[in-house]
């Protein structure tokens, strides 16, 4: 036998060219499933502890660990869904090349409006969930017409609607909490009911079992799914990602297409917010400050690419499931925050170079 011919036989048999490690580097959707499956085995190994139950005669017996509990589940969706919801809107900017830092200043300035809007005006929520919605598409446009229009860097145009958009929600809310604590015109403090469209997002279905709110992040997925999978404004995003000037020499209207991407980021963070702000019954000015971090860290760990062209909403349902159910193993273990912070930058990292390897 030759060398050329030995040579070709071990090549051709070779198991390297398809083994599973490879295939797995290859596929992001593979990757990320195997991240999910080991956080899954994390916390099947740390369940974190069993709480003390009592029984019918007042006596003491062992509960069942936190992990396996439905509740645990339950929690851990109902918690990540804001995140995941605004990493939907961050998934179509980063599709496009571009990022947007401002989507948790959006998020508290509409979770400040629609607390002003519902608590103290008594607005319908069918005139004041309308309005909030476009108050978040239109600091999205503004930062899409910037980037595209003005041709400047993504990233300042978003820092500089990120910090804009904060001061505005300390400027409407006087800088202090919109709760349904109102002062009355004689300097004293009233009392008033929590509205009921309030109530309404932050309650449970199917026997409490459900998060209206996981319900609403189910909702923007499927939304986002159907633009980018089968709609042409999906096409387009992906030619603009892939690579913006044949996409301009192909016919693609770049601008408008981005200016749409960066509105839907706002929207998403408007419903972010609304959400926000059902779940703590108030509008805080200083709330979603580094969101947008955990959202980007959503779209990345899901295998999303940051250079843009490729990625997909499905890749940030399940990016949102690891950091979710990562950040409930590590408080239900009573892991330090701090702790939590660097292994989720660790992570990050980790999944960034696993997409330059797979480049």
């Amino acid at each position: 036998m030759t060398p050329e011919s030995t040579s070709s036989a071990a090549s051709a048999g070779s198991p390297t060219r398809t083994s599973l490690v490879r295939r797995m580097r290859d596929h992001p959707a593979a990757t990320a499933i195997l991240a999910l499956a080991l956080v899954f085995a994390i916390g099947a190994a740390y369940p974190g502890p069993a709480p003390t139950e009592y029984g019918p005669d007042g006596e003491e017996i062992t509960g069942t660990a936190a992990f396996y509990k439905w509740s645990t589940h339950r929690d851990a969706l109902r918690q990540a869904s804001v995140f995941g919801i605004l990493a939907c809107g961050m998934t179509v900017v980063i599709i496009t090349a571009g990022i947007d830092l401002s989507v948790g200043s959006v998020l508290a300035l509409v979770a400040v409006t629609f607390s002003i809007f519902s608590i103290h005006w008594g607005w319908s929520p069918w005139v004041a969930v309308p309005a909030c919605l476009l108050i978040g598409a239109a600091c999205g446009a503004v930062s899409g017409g910037l980037t595209a229009w003005f041709r400047i860097q993504p990233f300042i145009v978003t820092l500089a609607m990120m910090v804009f958009a904060r001061g505005l929600a300390k400027s409407v809310s006087g800088g202090m909490k919109v709760s349904t604590v109102v002062q009355t015109p004689d300097g004293t403090y009233d009392y008033v009911d929590v509205p009921a469209v309030f109530n309404a997002i932050d309650s449970r279905l199917l026997g409490g079992n459900v998060s209206v709110v996981s319900l609403i992040f189910l909702a923007c997925v499927l939304v986002s799914w159907v633009g980018l999978s089968r709609l042409r404004w999906g096409r387009y995003i992906y030619a603009i990602g892939g690579n913006e000037e044949a996409a301009r020499l192909s016919g693609v209207p770049v601008a408008v297409m981005k200016v749409a991407a960066y509105a839907l980021a706002g929207f998403f963070s408007a419903v972010a917010g609304i959400c926000q702000a059902a779940q703590e019954l108030q509008g805080d000015p200083e709330a979603g400050v580094a969101y947008e971090l955990s959202a980007i860290a959503i779209v990345v760990i899901g295998g999303t690419n940051l250079m843009g062209g490729r990625g997909g909403i499905g890749l940030t349902l399940l990016g949102t499931l690891i950091i979710g159910y990562l950040e409930k193993i590590l408080s239900i273990n009573a892991v330090p925050e701090a702790s939590r912070l660097m292994l989720t930058g660790a992570i990050i990292i980790a999944a960034v170079l696993v997409q330059g390897r797979r480049r």
